[in-house]
């Protein structure tokens, strides 16, 4: 039997949080390379990857320098499958910025969304069964 590969959205602040240095953000990427989790990306979030990856100021004190976070990323992109997202489910969050994450996870039949920000999924007008918000360690337990 085949072991089962949990199939989720890593929003860019695990990614992010990986590349200064925190544990568990840091393990949920190494998971992705080992392919024990299996993310799903999409055009709007490789684009949000790509622009918040531009943006000095965040890595002032990052323990990867410019070059090593773009190989990084590169890799991390190897590893997930392209879902292109066909329904928009707006409005649903109270950020509109954080909507394409849900669309992106139902359209991939996704089982959960990995973020730090679990609080900016709370108060949703719309429920989806089977969807789960988890943070890096809640995650981590499960794989």
């Amino acid at each position: 039997m085949l072991p089962f590969i949990m199939v989720v959205v890593i929003d860019t602040n695990v990614f992010v949080s990986a590349c200064l240095g925190n544990g568990d953000s840091t393990r949920v990427i190494e998971a992705v390379l080992l392919e024990k989790i299996h993310p799903l990306i999409g055009t709007a979030l490789v684009n949000e990857y790509e622009a918040v990856l531009s943006r000095p100021s965040l890595f002032k004190t990052s323990r990867l320098n410019d070059d090593e976070r773009n190989k990084l990323l590169d890799l991390f992109f190897s590893k997930c499958n392209l879902q292109k997202v066909y329904f928009n489910w707006r409005p649903n969050l109270r950020d509109e910025a954080d909507n394409h994450l849900i669309e992106l996870a139902i359209a991939g039949n996704a089982q959960a969304i990995v973020t730090q920000n679990v609080k900016d999924f709370r108060g949703t007008e719309l429920f989806f069964d089977g969807l789960r918000i988890l943070t890096p360690n809640q995650i981590l337990k499960e794989v």
